[in-house]
């Protein structure tokens, strides 16, 4: 069957009243005059008018009385944090964590960070292999843990200061245990966009993770795949860290960031 043409019309015009929102969206903290969208969506002013009536009235937009610019609306704003107040990390995540695993044939965790550990609240396994030992719910220390250290090094400096100040435990023979050391290995993990625990945490373990960005552009999760040193071998590692990192970002957006 054929979409009456009301129903089309009203289709059409759906589909650019959301174009006129999406482009305030994504030019906030510019001069968005009714001719300055006009000629940026390819309009004509008086249809841009028209479409932004309704969005004004549901308060989706706003319009300056003075200048007569178009911003997002309280509306927006309320629609954002209905969603936001719905999220659940392992819900959102729980797809990513299970193609990861299905395709690093490893185990994947998801962690929160819980000053002054990280929290594991879920763990995808791969059946065939040796069951690694973290429980969900258990604590971990930030510096030595892959999780951790993709956490830590989105961290404002002064959280890095707490952290060496509390001290540098050893916990294997291979734990980064000098300040200087740790810093240069945040550094690191922000240029590559994710971070390894190679033995650092258990002496035959190696994890590569990465950091989780939520709506706000901070980091307070991180997800990790991780495995005996016989199969995460120092050169694997160099593959799976994108594909964590990319596992990470797709996480990020849904949660609403924009990196």
């Amino acid at each position: 069957m054929h979409e009456p043409p009301a129903a089309r019309n009203q289709s059409v015009s759906l589909r650019r009243a959301l174009a006129v929102l999406e482009h305030v969206r994504d030019h906030s903290g510019q001069d968005l005059s009714l001719t300055r969208l006009a000629e940026a969506l390819g309009m004509p002013k008086s249809t841009v008018l028209r479409l932004t009536v309704p969005l004004v009235e549901a308060n989706l937009l706003a319009r300056d009385r003075k200048s007569g610019a178009y911003r997002l609306g309280l509306g927006a704003l309320r629609l954002g944090q209905a969603y936001l107040t719905r999220l659940d990390l392992r819900t959102v995540a729980a797809e990513e964590s299970h193609r990861l695993m299905s395709q690093a044939k490893e185990t994947v965790h998801l962690v929160l960070y819980d000053p002054p550990h990280v929290v594991y609240i879920d763990k995808v396994e791969n059946a065939t292999n040796v069951r690694m030992a973290s429980r969900i719910g258990s604590r971990a220390s930030i510096h030595c843990t892959a999780v951790g250290k993709a956490i830590l090094a989105w961290q404002a400096e002064e959280v890095v200061e707490e952290v060496v100040a509390a001290g540098l435990p050893s916990v294997t023979r291979f734990t980064i245990t000098d300040a200087g050391a740790l810093r240069t290995e945040l550094g690191q993990i922000r240029q590559r966009g994710y971070a390894v625990d190679d033995r650092e945490n258990e002496p035959e373990v190696r994890c590569v993770s990465a950091p989780i960005f939520n709506h706000l552009e901070t980091v307070t999760a991180a997800i990790s795949v991780s495995g005996l040193t016989s199969r995460i071998t120092a050169a694997r590692v160099r593959t799976l860290g994108p594909l964590v990192a990319d596992t990470a970002r797709r996480i990020s957006r849904k949660l609403g960031s924009t990196r």
